[in-house]
């Protein structure tokens, strides 16, 4: 998986937040829809798109897409 490939999963969770404006340099907490809800239905989406466990944690201590990216990998 790479980090574009991450990022569409993602943007898959955001309903106003166009895809095309989100990177890895992007600080998910700040977009307008983020709430723990979406949360877990990253947590949801990740393990089924890639057989990953997200953990609370992971989310907690990212700041930016990649941030979370890297979360993932290391979980691998």
């Amino acid at each position: 998986m790479t980090s574009q490939n991450f990022i569409e999963i993602f943007s898959a969770l955001l309903t106003q937040t166009p895809a095309g404006t989100l990177s890895e340099a992007t600080k998910f907490k700040e977009l307008p829809e983020w709430s723990s809800l979406l949360a877990l239905s990253l947590m949801a989406l990740v393990e089924d798109e890639c057989d990953v466990l997200l953990k609370g944690d992971d989310i907690r201590n990212a700041e930016t897409l990649g941030d979370l990216f890297s979360a993932v990998e290391r979980n691998r």
